[in-house]
């Protein structure tokens, strides 16, 4: 019939390939990003084990982790933090005779075996020697006794530089607690938090970091509360990345070294996803005690350039 077309006789399959391409852009462009398997992220308790750590006592700090170590998993906890250098102390001399290989050695043993008695995480600070140089660095053990990560602090204070060499890298781990980075104190507060950054950008759902935070003797913390420097260096990174940033320092007086007559004074901290304050532990040498925190890690909205794009969706939002 003329006028009409044979509708049957018509090629529909070009506008089919248009229509699928369409409808894959558009799900892209709703659907929140999700990385490796987030849809499978669970919630953990987490122990941040703010203990006091005796400068050069090796044998008396092991003991005192352990005895953390152990409490933490009786209260159900699945990664215990503990502090930087929790072995040695922070910058003690002791560091150059009594540094320890890792995993091989004396301490790194010890938190193995805690870590596989009681089938937890542990991630703490160590005094570690690798042939004749000594590093800052941080372990985290997995609940069969295996160091699955070994960081070395980059950012060292120029008055750790006699006691310690530098770091080189930066690691992530999967685990079925979500993907995990470290890094360790002073780490965090680079020019433009870099270190941080980086690690958020490999995909940490969680960055632990141990730490000691010291001042000098005289400080009164009503004037001068501590612990401005690391939430400004925390809280933006957790809140554009999403992620988690534990912090977990050590307290008592440090006899030895550069800082010798100084406190270091816990305050550990706990930031969750958007940069919300989550623990702000006590202040003070005798501040020696186990906070407990629940993390919920959030699947991560972005990974690579698309950050970038999911950072220009959050200023278009509290603009309109």
């Amino acid at each position: 019939m003329q006028g009409k077309k044979d509708i049957s006789r018509f090629n529909f399959y070009p506008m089919k390939r248009l229509l699928s391409f369409i409808l894959i852009v558009a799900m892209s462009i709703s659907t929140p990003l999700l990385c490796h398997s987030q849809e499978e992220l669970k919630p953990f308790k987490l122990a941040v084990a703010q203990m006091r750590v005796v400068g050069g006592a090796l044998d008396t700090n092991l003991e005192h982790a352990r005895e953390m170590i152990e409490e933490a998993a009786k209260q159900g906890a699945q990664i215990v933090l503990l502090p930087e250098t929790m072995d040695l102390g922070w910058t003690d001399p002791s560091a150059r005779f009594l540094a320890q290989p890792v995993p091989r050695g004396k301490s790194a043993q010890l938190l193995s075996s805690l870590a596989k008695k009681y089938q937890i995480y542990i991630c703490s600070g160590l005094t570690e020697l690798e042939g004749e140089t000594v590093y800052n660095s941080a372990v985290l053990i997995d609940p069969t006794g295996k160091v699955i990560l070994l960081h070395r602090k980059i950012n060292e204070l120029d008055i750790g530089h006699a006691y310690y060499a530098l770091g080189q890298s930066l690691q992530v781990v999967h685990t079925d607690l979500g993907t995990i980075g470290i890094m360790i104190c002073a780490d965090a507060t680079t020019g433009n938090r870099e270190i941080l950054r980086t690690l958020a950008y490999m995909g940490a759902d969680v960055i632990l970091s141990p730490s000691s935070w010291a001042v000098s003797a005289d400080h009164n913390n009503i004037e001068k509360p501590y612990g401005d420097l690391w939430r400004d260096a925390y809280k933006p990174v957790a809140k554009d990345f999403r992620v988690w940033i534990a912090s977990c320092s050590n307290v008592g007086w440090m006899t030895g070294g550069p800082w010798e007559g100084a406190k270091a004074i816990g305050c550990s901290m706990v930031i969750g996803p958007g940069g919300k304050e989550i623990l702000n532990a006590p202040y003070g040498d005798n501040a020696d005690t186990i906070f407990y925190v629940d993390i919920n890690p959030e699947p991560r909205p972005g990974q690579g350039t698309t950050w970038h794009d999911y950072w220009k969706k959050q200023e278009s939002a509290i603009l309109y």
